[in-house]
């Protein structure tokens, strides 16, 4: 080891007394620019998404009626409907919901909480992670095998429960890791005040970890069920139809989407079938405004209660 020297008097008095110019207008302007540049790139994403609304609804509106929201696809522009694609992206989004939920929390909770630190789980961690990132038609084809071949007898080959199982299977990576981000931000020291009373590790989980992590449990779900319903070409492989002329009446009935019919209406060369695929666009907004609005609602009333 090599031994340090103090300085000497003489070296500490000199940088004592070296005047100090600190370069603070150079470092406030830095941050102003970057200030400036964050706030334009979100003005100029603002202005597109604006931009593409306000086309949207100009062209949706008008063809937009209950005849619309009641009628069934139909070779006429002015005949087609979008009703069994809006029961279709109902019934899938149900099937995604109660199954995505329970499995990616449930998951998440055991991961975080449960499982060893060990070869195993870490393998299972980074697959997770990757999985989030895949593209979906690759969860399309692997519904394709597994639920319309393989577990057909159980499913009913290209049904609604085929198409909720292959979405459910695209959004639980992005569910499990919120679900393990959200265990992660409540304090440890609450963990250690449930076993100092007496408490198991599931009654602490259960009674005071899970409902703290819920809000941010509910934001992933949120994020994972707004990809889940625009989401078109894992539908197409599992086996939905672009041209339907009832509605389903159960989980295995043969079905459509809105994303599907908007993508049949729009590759048209027509321009009827344009003007209400933008329809059917604002019917689809709507409908994702309603699913996220009620998981916000869930999210701020378990976030009140907390308080």
């Amino acid at each position: 080891m090599i031994a340090q020297t103090p300085p000497s008097p003489e070296s500490a008095s000199v940088a004592a007394e070296r005047p100090y110019y600190p370069n603070t207008s150079w470092r406030y302007g830095l941050d102003r620019l970057f200030v400036i540049a964050i706030w334009s790139a979100i003005a100029i994403a603002i202005a597109a998404l604006g931009l593409l609304l306000f086309d949207i609804l100009l062209d949706g509106l008008p063809t937009l009626s209950s005849q619309f929201l009641q009628g069934f696809p139909s070779r006429s522009a002015e005949r087609a409907g979008v009703y069994p694609a809006l029961l279709g992206t109902i019934w899938v989004m149900l099937v995604v919901m109660f199954v995505s939920f329970p499995l990616g929390v449930g998951a998440g909770i055991y991961l975080e909480e449960f499982a060893e630190d060990n070869l195993f789980t870490r393998l299972v961690e980074i697959n997770i992670n990757n999985l989030a990132g895949v593209p979906s038609i690759i969860y399309g084809l692997l519904g394709l095998f597994l639920f319309v071949r393989l577990l057909a007898p159980i499913t009913g080959g290209r049904t609604v429960l085929s198409g909720g199982l292959t979405l459910a299977l695209l959004i639980l990576p992005v569910i499990i890791v919120a679900t393990r981000e959200a265990l992660r931000a409540v304090p440890d020291s609450l963990r250690q005040g449930g076993y100092a009373l007496g408490a198991t590790r599931w009654q602490v989980i259960w009674e005071q970890v899970f409902p703290i992590a819920l809000p941010g449990i509910l934001t992933g779900t949120i994020l994972g069920l707004s990809r889940a319903i625009g989401e078109t070409a894992p539908l197409i492989v599992v086996g939905a139809v672009a041209y339907i002329s009832f509605v389903p009446e159960g989980l295995q009935s043969a079905f459509t989407v809105l994303p599907i019919q908007i993508f049949s209406w729009a590759s048209r060369p027509q321009q009827p079938f344009h003007a209400i695929a933008a329809s059917g666009i604002i019917v689809l907004m709507i409908v994702l405004l309603l699913m996220n609005g009620a998981a916000i609602y869930l999210r701020n009333r378990f976030q009140k209660e907390r308080l």
